[in-house]
């Protein structure tokens, strides 16, 4: 199957923004598959006021959770994440589409959630987001895709994407070994169960560097 073009998504999107109702694009990927690439270039792409952004990242638990939870070695993993939360942002985003709705943005310096750092206007008939676990079918995440119009799944070479995760990390504070042994033990573990949905996607992008 060939590879989509930046320009054949656009309008793909286009036609499903021409549709009725809402519209939820889901981005999916491994860490460091690219995926908060590819949303900000579709959205560039579509009329600004006709679009809004809602990045799975902002419902990560704030480190005092995780601190509580046992988790903070984990951060990144499926259970560090506000499920319950997340969903109820997606399902709001078609039960009250005439609201605008504020939801919590991700602050990577901090490398903590931020609450209402987002607003997605009633105008914004097409809603991307993105994350590691939209397709995951346990835990709770098994209520996300039943919210998304569509899932799109997004690959790169996994030498290109662990080096990304190392140069994320180290520009984040870690030392390169601490950097190499994080994505080791937290991210490829997290990567491999990500790739084990990608069946379940509608639209399969592959990057190539």
């Amino acid at each position: 199957m060939r590879t989509p073009s930046l320009s054949a998504l656009v309008d793909r999107a286009e036609v499903l923004l021409a549709g009725p109702g809402r519209v939820v694009i889901g981005i999916v990927g491994a860490p460091g598959a690219g995926k908060s690439t590819l949303a900000g270039q579709l959205l560039a792409a579509l009329p600004a006021d006709a679009v809004g952004h809602l990045p799975m990242d902002g419902f990560h638990l704030a480190d005092v959770q995780l601190d509580r939870l046992g988790l903070r070695d984990r951060k990144g993993a499926p259970e560090t994440f506000d499920v319950d939360g997340y969903v109820a942002a997606l399902r709001r985003l078609h039960e009250e589409p005439d609201r605008t709705m504020f939801a919590p943005g991700f602050e990577r310096d901090l490398e903590q959630p931020i609450a209402a750092a987002i607003a997605i206007a009633p105008s914004a008939r097409l809603v991307v987001t993105e994350g590691n676990y939209l397709l995951l079918t346990g835990d709770g995440w098994e209520r996300v895709r039943p919210l998304l119009t569509e899932a799109w799944f997004i690959e790169v070479d996994d030498d290109v994407r662990r080096e990304r995760l190392v140069r994320r990390h180290e520009q984040f504070g870690k030392s390169p070994d601490a950097a190499r042994a994080w994505v080791d033990v937290v991210d490829e573990p997290n990567a491999r169960l990500v790739r084990a949905t990608r069946s379940a996607a509608d639209v399969h992008i592959s990057v190539v560097e």
